[in-house]
């Protein structure tokens, strides 16, 4: 079992709620401006997300062996994703906040691009946790799971700063991105079973883990008690909460190469 990367799993879950909130904001725009491009996004909205980046990027540093170096982490553009990841998200930040303090770049346009910008920082990060050394998540999965983290919390923090007709909407959002997240994260150990002796062995350590199952229970949970029409106060906390330990098992429970090394298979 790895470390649980505690750092890591604050950064990126925050800094993906964040995406989601921002997507879940363009998308309301798209539905209620008519066309008209005219629409806002709500200033508040958008400096919650700028906090759930900042908030991240803080707990993230605490990953780092000295944090006055972060800045060097910028310094491999073309050929580390790590540079990469940093620059993408550096930049999603900077656009939230111009918009913030700029109310023409809260028009629809403006968001739009944000939340393609936010997502594509997300499959950038996904490609930093997919390394070679690990079988089982050198491939697209880390996106998946990455771009299923903010289509949970997105509807829920996005709830706040609905009006109320957009409120449905947004239960509809939470409950389809909960029951895709459900059966992938219930199919993936099963179909890692099926491959080379690492990800046998992947598959095996979440399938054998009382927290992975604890987590398909809190996941499930979610999905039950996601019904009416508006949002519940608590159901944020209960997504972050089942976010925030899957992340963790995707951190701790994935085998490395290296325990197979000098056995025949």
């Amino acid at each position: 079992m790895n470390s649980m990367e505690l750092p890591l799993v604050i950064f990126t879950v925050l800094s993906q709620g964040a995406v989601g909130l921002v997507a879940l904001t363009a998308a309301r725009q798209w539905a209620s401006d008519g066309g008209s491009g005219m629409a806002q996004a709500p200033r508040t909205a958008w400096l919650t997300a700028v906090a759930l980046l900042a908030l991240g990027a803080f707990a993230a540093m605490f990953h780092l062996g000295h944090m006055g170096g972060a800045v060097r982490t910028l310094a491999n553009l073309e050929s580390a994703w790590l540079s990469r990841e940093g620059l993408a998200l550096g930049a999603t930040g900077a656009l939230l906040l111009a918009g913030y303090l700029s109310p023409g770049l809260r028009a629809r346009g403006a968001t739009t691009v944000a939340a393609v910008l936010g997502v594509t920082a997300v499959l950038v990060t996904s490609m930093t946790y997919a390394p070679a050394g690990f079988p089982a998540l050198n491939n697209a999965l880390p996106g998946v799971f990455f771009l299923l983290t903010a289509a949970v919390l997105g509807p829920a923090l996005a709830a706040p700063f609905l009006p109320d007709a957009h409120q449905p909407a947004a239960m509809r959002a939470l409950r389809a991105a909960l029951l895709v997240s459900l059966v992938i994260n219930l199919v993936v150990p099963c179909v890692w079973l099926s491959g080379g002796t690492v990800m046998r062995l992947t598959g095996e350590a979440f399938l054998t883990a009382p927290l992975y199952w604890l987590r398909l229970a809190l996941l499930g949970a979610s999905y039950a008690l996601a019904r009416g029409g508006r949002m519940p106060a608590w159901m944020l906390p209960l997504l972050a909460a089942q976010e925030l330990l899957g992340r963790a098992l995707f951190f701790m429970l994935p085998v490395h190469a290296s325990v197979n090394i000098g056995n025949p298979f």
